[in-house]
Order: C-alpha cells, then structure tokens, then sequence
C-alpha cells in the first residue's frame, strides 16, 4: 500500500468520524472505517497478525478514552453510546490509526522519540479540532489535552513497537 494513499484513508477516515459525530450520526464514522480497516487487511501480505495489531489499537484506545471520559475531562455529547463509556466512533478512530502503524508511520519505529513528540503534540491538536468541530467537549481544556499529550505521547512508541512484532506489511 502506498504511503499517501494509507495517510488520505486515514484522514478520511478521521474526517467521517469526527464530523458524522458532531452532526448527530457517529454511525457514519464506522460506516467509513470498516471498508478502510478491510481494504487496509486484504492488502497485508500476512492479515493475521495486522489484525491483532488493529485489535490492541481498539482496546488500547478503548480504555484510554474511557478513562478520559470516566475522569470527565472529555464528554461526547451528542452520543448515545452508554453513559461512562467511550463511544464506539472514537475506538474506531483507534483503529484507524492503527492502520497507519506500518504503512505511513513505519518510518517512526527507529526513532521512538520523534514518535513521543508526534503523539504529544499531533494528538492534542486533533482533539482540540473535534472539539471545534463539535464532536467533543474538553471540560477543562487545559487538563484534557494535558492528559491527551500524555497519553498519547506513551502510546505512540508502544504501538509502534507492537506494530514491530505484528507486521502484515513485512516481508513473511
């Protein structure tokens, strides 16, 4: 898979999810990104392993963002997902970006401190986007992005690494 063409899927991907969100039909961000993660696994030289990789994505991302919710930094308003949770638009959004972990980010396995600073400041700045656009709400914005920055900042390097281990792209 070409590299601009995994990073134009993924923004995609992101666009739907986040718009259909604040538009009142976070459906249409799962509508997107399954044929995205199929189209991205029949493309893999070995699915199998890809698919775990895209699995830990989901549950990493999962946990994370209902954490952030439990701890109310970030509300999902407009969302009828259970109360307390992560709405499913968002684990998606995980997903996503787990397809891009070897493909158009590949290059960021040898260079974990760039992926630190990538997810620290990339990360953030998306939220702070999907707020604007009306997908979220930062309850006190300072806090959440704070705790985004971090928390993404962590997981981007370790993603990557699982990435290492579990490479559909590689040669088998």
């Amino acid at each position: 898979m070409s590299i601009a063409l995994n990073v134009v899927l993924y923004q995609a991907g992101w666009l739907a999810c986040v718009l259909g969100a604040a538009r009142g039909a976070p459906w249409l961000g799962l509508a997107a990104a399954v044929p995205i993660v199929a189209w991205h696994l029949l493309r893999a030289k070995r699915p199998a392993p890809e698919a775990l990789l895209l699995l830990a994505a989901a549950i990493f991302g999962a946990v994370f963002e209902t954490q952030l919710v439990q701890l109310d930094w970030v509300r999902y308003p407009l969302d009828s997902w259970p109360a307390g949770l992560a709405p499913a638009w968002m684990v998606a959004l995980w997903t996503l970006f787990g397809t891009t972990l070897n493909v158009s980010m590949r290059f960021l396995r040898e260079r974990p401190w760039l992926a630190v600073l990538l997810g620290g400041i990339a990360a953030p700045a998306a939220y702070y986007a999907g707020a604007r656009a009306g997908a979220l709400e930062l309850a006190v914005p300072a806090a959440a992005l704070a705790a985004i920055a971090a928390g993404w900042a962590l997981c981007t390097p370790l993603l990557l690494q699982l990435g290492k281990r579990l490479d559909g792209y590689a040669q088998p």
